[in-house]
């Protein structure tokens, strides 16, 4: 046999030796996460989507009425109402957490004593804000005799009306709730700032960079991955607000429908009107919506996330 020939062998036969040639262990691993996967996820999904077409009550079966819930949905003016309440709710609240997020996280990230306890007790909102207990003590805070009427009295400003009543404001305390919990965000700008080379700041420094300028031209390109990952992350997770309107409104949106989140409204037709098949068609049109959104931040990334390359 040739050299060259001889050679040719060796790179087809390349790493062949170190292939595992059984994967039945590696499936015998995989199948608990498998077995959940098409039980709890795949398969209701398929079912939820088919009582999207029928009219369905949970006591008698499913009648197939094609189309009929996606029509009546957009003829609905509580459905729009949550979609209009909805969406004003992630376009405020989402910014906020991440700019509240992500100025904490640049402090902390100066190297100050104690930044661990610090980190943690930013980070505990995040574990507790979807509590309902939390969610009572929030409607507590923001009552006629809360405390933050109280403190308002502190400054000299004699409120009395309760802030979740009010029409006006009861949506802006969910709001306010939400930015309220941004430890998980923060953690992880934390992780990303830390991960900046030191030498991109010293070099600017000695340009005559100032600290807004070392800010605006390094640490948000740098971080921009980081910042595109809670952005996503962000509006899915708000879009599925739920225990926090639940419990502020009493379960009925108000007042006036001001608190009428999408998933409550969900539920209260899915649970409250047992119209589950109206529910399912609402479930499936917030992957939709969801899932849009999604692709548009994936196709505008491009235009301002920065990686490596």
């Amino acid at each position: 046999m040739s050299y060259a020939a001889e050679f040719a062998t060796l790179v087809k036969n390349r790493g062949k030796k170190d292939r595992p040639t059984d994967t039945k262990p590696a499936i015998g691993f995989l199948a608990p996460w498998i077995v959940g996967a098409v039980c709890l996820t795949f398969i209701p999904m398929i079912v939820s989507l088919y009582l999207s077409l029928t009219k369905y009550n949970m006591l008698t079966s499913p009648k197939f009425v094609g189309l009929q819930n996606y029509q009546t949905l957009f003829q609905d003016p509580r459905y729009i109402k949550s979609l209009g309440v909805t969406f004003s709710y992630v376009i405020i609240s989402v910014p906020l957490q991440l700019i509240a997020a992500l100025a904490l996280a640049v402090v902390l990230d100066r190297g100050m004593k104690g930044l661990t306890f610090y980190r943690s007790a930013f980070y505990l909102p995040s574990m507790l804000g979807g509590l309902v207990a939390i969610a009572v003590l929030w409607k507590m805070v923001f009552g006629a005799e809360g405390l933050f009427n109280k403190a308002l009295g502190f400054l000299g400003l004699h409120v009395t009306q309760s802030w979740i009543a009010n029409l006006s404001t009861a949506n802006f305390t969910l709001m306010a709730l939400h930015v309220w919990q941004f430890g998980s965000a923060m953690v992880i700008f934390l992780a990303g700032l830390r991960q900046i080379p030191r030498e991109l700041y010293e070099a600017a420094s000695v340009d005559g960079a100032g600290k807004w300028r070392q800010f605006v031209s390094i640490t948000l390109p740098m971080l921009s991955p980081i910042i595109f990952f809670n952005l996503v992350m962000s509006i899915i997770n708000s879009f599925q607000t739920f225990t926090q309107a639940f419990v502020v409104s009493g379960g009925t949106g108000g007042p006036n429908d001001s608190t009428l989140f999408y998933t409550l409204y969900l539920y209260m037709q899915g649970f409250g009107s047992m119209k589950m098949g109206y529910a399912a068609a609402m479930a499936w049109i917030l992957v939709v919506i969801v899932a849009v959104l999604t692709v548009i931040n994936f196709v505008l990334s491009k235009y301002w996330v920065h990686y490596d390359d």
